[in-house]
C-alpha cells in the first residue's frame, strides 16, 4: 500500500506539556491536520492505493490538467509523494476549485510546502470565500512563516464566520457551519455547547486555531489570530481564545490582559480564569496566580480545585499540589483523575518511587493506559536499569504512545552500541507507518547525532530535503547538527539563510543567537538577535535562558544567573539548570551552584548538558 495512502487513513500526534500530559493520560491524542486530509481526500484516490502499480506514465504537457492528474495518481500508487505533489500541483494551476482542494491536501500530507502553497494560493483564488480553503491556505501559509498571508486568509474565514453568525441571528433556522474536516475535537475547546451565534462562530475559530498550532509555532499563530479577530472580538470566547494562545507564544503578559477583558464580560468564566492564573505564572507573579485559582475554586468546587493543584505544581509548590489533590479526593471528586494528577506530579518532582507505585496501581485498577505505561518505563530508564526499560517499552511499540516508545528503546539501544537493533526499531515502524515518515526521520537523525554520528544524521536529512524540498523542520534540524558535529561556521551559516526568508522568526532568532553565544561569536550581534525574540515571546524560557548564556558570555556571571534563575523557573529545563549553575559558580556561590544542579539531577538524571557541565567543574563528583 503507498505511503500516501496510509498518510490519508492515519495520522496522529502526541505532545507532552504538564496539564497536557493528564489530558494525553485520559487518552486524547489526535493532530487535526491528519485527520482533516483523511477526510477531505476523495474516495477513488484511496481506492487506487490498494491497486497493482502500473510503470510510469509518460510525461503530459503542463497545460493537460487532465494528464497531469492522471501522472499524479500514478505517483501515489507508486509511493513518490513528491513527484504526487508536484504534478497535482501542476494540474490545479490550469484545473477548477476541486482540483485545487485536492492538490493542496495531497502536498500538505507529503510535506511538500513549496508545492501545498502553489495549490493552496490557487485554490483560494478559484474560492475565495470557501472556509476549508482559507483554512488551509492559513495553515501552509504560517508554516512558511508568511504571517501577512496567513492573517489576511483568517480575516476572510472569520468574515465568514461573522456573516453565518448575522444570518443565524436574523432567522434562527438559518443552518451552522460545519465543522472544519476532522476537527471533532480540538486542541483548545470552548466550554460547554454551542448555543448561540455567536459561540458557534468562536467554536469555529477554535478549531482553526487548533489546526494552525499543528502546522506551526504559538508566536506565528498569535500574531496571525490575534490580527485578525482582536479588532472585533466580544466574546469571552473569542478573548479567551486569544489568551490560550498568547500563553502558547510565550507571552504572559499579553495573556493577562485578553483573559481580564473576557472577565470584564463574564467574571466566573472558567476558562478566563485559567489563563489568567496561567498568565501569572508565566511572568512569575505567584501570589496573584494561586489567588485567581482560588477564585476559580469558589466558582466550581472541582474543576477549580484541579486547576489550583495544577498552578500550585506549576509554581514548584509539590507538597501543596499534592495536598490539595488529596482534599479533591477527600471531597468528592473523581478518583481517578486524582490519582492520575498524582502520579504525575510524582514524576515531575523526580520522586520516582511514590511515582512509580502510582501508576502501578492506576494499572491494576485498570484506570491506567498506554501513557502510564510509557511512564513507568521512562522511571526505570532513569533509575539505570535499561533492560527493564526496554523491555518495558517493548509492550508499546505498537500502542498509542509507539513512537516515543521505539524512540526511547532506541536510545537505550545506541548507548549499548547495539546500532543495528536500534535502527530496525524506527525503520520497521516506518514501514507499517509511513505517515509518520518525516517524524521519524528527524527522529533518527537526532539519535545519531547524540550518540557521536552527526554525519549519519546529517546525510538522513540531506535525503529529506529531497522529498520535502524547503521544509524549514528538515533545515533547522540539519543547522543544530552542524554545530552538534563541530561544523559552527556552516550552522551560523544555515541559520542566516533561514533568517533571510524568515526575518522576523523568534525561533530562528534565538537559534542564532544562542549558537554565537555559545561559541563566544559575534556576542553583541547575538545579544540583540536574543533581544529581539524576546519582544515576540518574552516569557520563553529558552529565550531567556540564551539572554542568561550570552550575559554569561559577556563576562557577566552575576547578572547572567539572575537571568537564568528566571528562565529555570519557567522552565525547569536541565540545560538551563546546567547554565544557571556555571553562573552561580563563576560568581562565587558554589554551594547555591551544587544545590541547582542536584535538584535538576533528581528531575533528569541522565541529562548529558548537566554531567558534562558537573564533570568540566567538579570532576571529583562524578
Amino acid at each position: 500500500m503507498c505511503a500516501l495512502c496510509d498518510k490519508l487513513r492515519n495520522a496522529w500526534g502526541w505532545r507532552t506539556l504538564y496539564s497536557d500530559k493528564v489530558t494525553s493520560m485520559n487518552g486524547r491524542n489526535y493532530s487535526l491536520l491528519g485527520k482533516l486530509v483523511a477526510l477531505g481526500l476523495a474516495a477513488g484516490l484511496l481506492a487506487g492505493c490498494a491497486s497493482t502499480q502500473p510503470a510510469k506514465p509518460a510525461a503530459a504537457p503542463h497545460h493537460d490538467a487532465t494528464a497531469r492528474t492522471v501522472l499524479a495518481e500514478a505517483d501515489l500508487k507508486r509511493g513518490d509523494c513528491r513527484a504526487a505533489s508536484e504534478n497535482y500541483a501542476q494540474a490545479a494551476a490550469n484545473g477548477d476549485a476541486q482540483l485545487a482542494r485536492r492538490a493542496t491536501q495531497v502536498a500538505m500530507a507529503c510535506e511538500h510546502l513549496p508545492a501545498a502553497w502553489q495549490a493552496a494560493t490557487r485554490w483560494r483564488s478559484l474560492a475565495p470565500t470557501d472556509r476549508e480553503a482559507n483554512a488551509l491556505y492559513a495553515a501552509v501559509a504560517l508554516k512558511l512563516y508568511r504571517t501577512a498571508d496567513a492573517r489576511a486568509a483568517i480575516n476572510d474565514f472569520w468574515r465568514a464566520e461573522e456573516q453565518l453568525d448575522a444570518a443565524a441571528a436574523a432567522a434562527p433556522g438559518t443552518p451552522q457551519a460545519s465543522p472544519l474536516p476532522g476537527t471533532s475535537a480540538p486542541g483548545l475547546p470552548l466550554a460547554g455547547r454551542a448555543r448561540t451565534p455567536q459561540q458557534r462562530a468562536a467554536k469555529s475559530m477554535n478549531e482553526l486555531t487548533a489546526l494552525l498550532l499543528e502546522e506551526s509555532d504559538g508566536p506565528a499563530v498569535l500574531s496571525a489570530m490575534s490580527g485578525a479577530l482582536e479588532p472585533t472580538a466580544n466574546s469571552p470566547d473569542t478573548f479567551t481564545l486569544l489568551g490560550e494562545l498568547a500563553l502558547a507564544g510565550y507571552d504572559g503578559q499579553r495573556a493577562q490582559g485578553y483573559a481580564q477583558r473576557a472577565l470584564q464580560l463574564d467574571p466566573k468564566d472558567l476558562a478566563a480564569l485559567r489563563v489568567l492564573a496561567r498568565g501569572y505564572v508565566m511572568r512569575g507573579e505567584a501570589p496573584q496566580a494561586v489567588a485567581t485559582a482560588r477564585r476559580a475554586q469558589a466558582d466550581d468546587a472541582t474543576r477549580g480545585g484541579f486547576e489550583l493543584a495544577e498552578i500550585l505544581a506549576s509554581l514548584d509548590r509539590s507538597e501543596e499540589a499534592h495536598q490539595q489533590l488529596e482534599l479533591l479526593r477527600a471531597g468528592g471528586a473523581p478518583q481517578a483523575e486524582v490519582d492520575r494528577r498524582l502520579a504525575l506530579l510524582a514524576f515531575n518532582s523526580g520522586d520516582m518511587k511514590e511515582a512509580r507505585q502510582r501508576f502501578t496501581e492506576l494499572l491494576a485498577s485498570g484506570e491506567g493506559n498506554d501513557a502510564a505505561q510509557l511512564y513507568l518505563a521512562d522511571i526505570a530508564a532513569r533509575d539505570g536499569d535499561p533492560e527493564g526499560a526496554i523491555a518495558a517499552y517493548r509492550r508499546l511499540y505498537d500502542s498509542s504512545v509507539a513512537l516515543s516508545a521505539r524512540s526511547r528503546a532506541a536510545a537505550l539501544l545506541l548507548d549499548r552500541s547495539a546500532r543495528t537493533e536500534a535502527l530496525a526499531l524506527l525503520d520497521d515502524y516506518a514501514a507499517d507507518h509511513p505517515e509518520d515518515e518525516l517524524d521519524l526521520t528527524l527522529a533518527k537523525a537526532r539519535l545519531l547525532a547524540d550518540h557521536g554520528e552527526p554525519d549519519a544524521g546529517l546525510a538522513l536529512l540531506s535525503a529529506a530535503l529531497e522529498r520535502h524540498p524547503q521544509h524549514p523542520s528538515i533545515e533547522y534540524d540539519r543547522a543544530v547538527i552542524l554545530e552538534q558535529a563541530g561544523h559552527v561556521h556552516e550552522s551560523v551559516e544555515a541559520l542566516e539563510q533561514m533568517l533571510t526568508k524568515r526575518p522576523d522568526d523568534p525561533t530562528l532568532q534565538n537559534a542564532l543567537g544562542y549558537t554565537l553565544a555559545d561559541h563566544t561569536l559575534e556576542l553583541p550581534h547575538a545579544e540583540t538577535l536574543i533581544r529581539r525574540a524576546l519582544t515576540v515571546m518574552p516569557d520563553n524560557p529558552a529565550a531567556i535562558d540564551s539572554l542568561g548564556w550570552v550575559q554569561f558570555r559577556q563576562g557577566d556571571p552575576k547578572g547572567a544567573a539572575a537571568t537564568l534563575a528566571h528562565a529555570y523557573a519557567l522552565g525547569h529545563d536541565p540545560e538551563i539548570a546546567a547554565h544557571w549553575g556555571e553562573a552561580l559558580w563563576m560568581s562565587g556561590q558554589q554551594a547555591e551552584a551544587r544545590r541547582v544542579w542536584a535538584a535538576a539531577l533528581a528531575r533528569e538524571p541522565d541529562s548529558k548538558q548537566l554531567k558534562a557541565t558537573l564533570k568540566r567543574l567538579i570532576p571529583d563528583a562524578q
